[in-house]
């Protein structure tokens, strides 16, 4: 006889989170946030050219799927009801841009990611089509004109892939960030999919107005975008359709919330004022400031927050965007070898205690906020004989505490009232050393959520308390308590601003190394003949300051 299923107070609410590294499915009970269950699925990443980063769609569309009947699967052994499971949310990473065709639904190219550099000198032609007194891409957008968003990554897929331009030709064509492409897929595919996309991932295309929260003419016209081909633009919180397959068949799709969103709503930082760190591949700095737009004079983007229902208004945000967080990690394991798994370096830093003056400008797609340099490169400098590989771990996590002090400097400025602390959250956050360094480097506190998994709760958040799911309040008073761990400075101010001053002469030196007709590109044909230990020393990665001294630490 089969074991009677268990009792599980309250509804409960899935959430797809689609990463640049992994998917994810997480279940939640809506009634108290506890995590149920989940499944994470790890992902590749393509480099066909130096600079270039690309996905399979098919692949991440697989894995979501299997994340999905996975958690499922997990739920039934422990004797939870999946019929309990009401709505799902999807949070995804932004940016990262696709195109498929309608009629087969198959992608016409690979996904061209977020870090993306391919389009520098599509960006260097547009700049210079923009009057200088009046910069009508920023003031609609609130974005710079960047390789980080998605208009330029269309823009070079039209300019550069027959296949797509055929499929425009023949009004087969659907364009989406990696949202568009998974609500599309799960409900329907070919047959009746809904085309959309939230106000959050709108925000990060380049094409959509912040202000009138539509697509915008001249934004499309000056990209040379058709309009036909984007996703209709949502709301973060209302059923959008429901899933067509799998053991979750004819539960709503209700949330979609841009990853770093739908951290803000999961920590919850509904007040003007409230800001998260979030550490994933990147790190990125959110500040709600409520319903009024508030541009940046020191480097920060202006972005839709979250929008929680077709009635409900736009909430915006000052963000701090750093390209290189967590992927540093992964590059001391995949392409370094210094560690086996990125658990490792933890302890690691832990046996080196210090860099022992070496300092890492990890800026492999250039330099994001407070910069937005493209032409950056990554730099590692200061080193002697006695440089390790611990200090280079060491190191690496400072780089990420380092570029998170430099954009909340910029958010300190543009606010007017400095953070008094720092609420993070993301998977690095589990590693101590990594937050001591950050308290140390910001020297005031930072907050870190015992469940670290926010952005999932931001998705199911924004799902469950959709109108006619109605399952998720989020009202402040109903909001469950989250318990919180406090990591305190403990070294001196002074030492502190010494750290963060020979940082800042570092960046320095990593900018502006590359030009769009870079001349190691011509020369690929002869350093693929080299050994691998010598791209330590390549246009990738510049080891710069290096000295013999025997027996000495500086």
């Amino acid at each position: 006889m089969a074991a009677p299923k268990e009792s599980v107070v309250g509804p409960l609410v899935g959430a797809v989170v689609q990463g640049t590294n992994s998917s994810r499915f997480l279940v939640f009970n809506s009634k108290t946030a506890e995590l149920l269950s989940h499944h994470q699925v790890q992902l590749t990443q393509e480099f066909p050219k130096e600079g270039w980063v690309e996905q399979d769609p098919k692949e991440i569309l697989q894995s979501v799927y299997e994340c999905i009947e996975r958690t499922c699967e997990k739920l039934n052994e422990v004797n939870i009801d999946i019929s309990n499971i009401k709505a799902i949310g999807v949070s995804n990473q932004r940016e990262t841009t696709l195109i498929w065709d309608k009629l087969t639904g198959e992608p016409l190219y690979n996904a061209v990611a977020w870090l993306d550099l391919r389009t520098q000198s599509t960006v260097e032609n547009l700049s210079k089509k923009i009057p200088g007194n009046n910069n009508f891409v920023k003031s609609k957008t609130g974005l710079p004109l960047s390789t980080y968003f998605s208009a330029v990554k269309l823009r070079w897929i039209l300019d550069n892939v027959s296949e797509v331009q055929k499929a425009i030709e023949e009004d087969r064509a659907l364009f989406g960030t990696m949202d568009s492409w998974l609500i599309w897929n799960l409900t329907g595919g070919v047959n009746e999919g809904v085309h959309c996309t939230d106000v959050t991932n709108a925000s990060r295309t380049m094409l959509f107005n912040i202000h009138s929260l539509e697509w915008d003419k001249e934004l499309c016209d000056f990209f040379e975008i058709p309009m036909s081909i984007l996703p209709n633009v949502c709301s973060s919180s209302e059923i959008y359709g429901l899933m067509k397959a799998g053991s979750l068949e004819g539960v709503p799709i209700s949330g979609c919330l841009g990853d770093q969103s739908a951290a803000l709503v999961g920590q919850m930082c509904f007040q003007e004022g409230q800001a998260k760190n979030t550490y994933g591949t990147g790190c990125f700095l959110l500040c709600n400031t409520g319903r009024k737009c508030v541009f940046s004079e020191h480097g920060l983007l202006t972005t839709v927050a979250y929008k929680l229902g077709r009635e409900k208004p736009a909430f915006y945000a000052l963000e701090g965007s750093v390209a290189i967080a967590g992927a540093v990690i992964r590059w001391l394991k995949d392409n370094l070898g210094i560690i086996e798994t990125s658990e490792e370096v933890e302890k690691l830093a832990e046996e080196a205690g210090t860099s022992y003056g070496c300092y890492f400008i990890p800026a492999f797609s250039g330099l994001y906020a407070p910069y937005w340099d493209p032409s950056a490169r990554g730099i590692i400098c200061g080193l002697t004989q006695f440089t390790n590989k611990s200090h280079i771990a060491f190191a690496a996590l400072e780089a990420i505490c380092f570029q998170t002090r430099e954009i909340v400097d910029a958010m300190n400025r543009d606010c007017g009232i400095p953070l008094s602390h720092l609420q993070v959250d993301g998977k690095m956050t589990t590693n101590q050393i990594l937050m001591q360094l950050q308290a140390d480097i910001l020297h005031i506190p930072v907050i870190k959520p015992s469940m670290p998994e926010t952005t999932a709760l931001g998705a199911a958040m924004a799902a469950g308390a959709a109108e006619g799911v109605g399952i998720w309040s989020l009202k402040p008073e109903d909001l469950s308590a989250v318990m919180m761990e406090r990591v305190d400075p403990q070294i001196k101010a002074t030492e502190s601003e010494i750290r963060y001053s020979t940082w800042k002469k570092a960046v320095m030196k990593s900018m502006s190394w590359v030009t769009t007709q870079s001349p190691e590109s011509s020369d690929s044909a002869i350093f693929s003949s080299l050994p691998l230990g010598f791209f330590i020393v390549s246009s990738m990665m510049i080891l710069i300051g290096a000295r013999y001294i025997s027996g000495t630490a500086y």
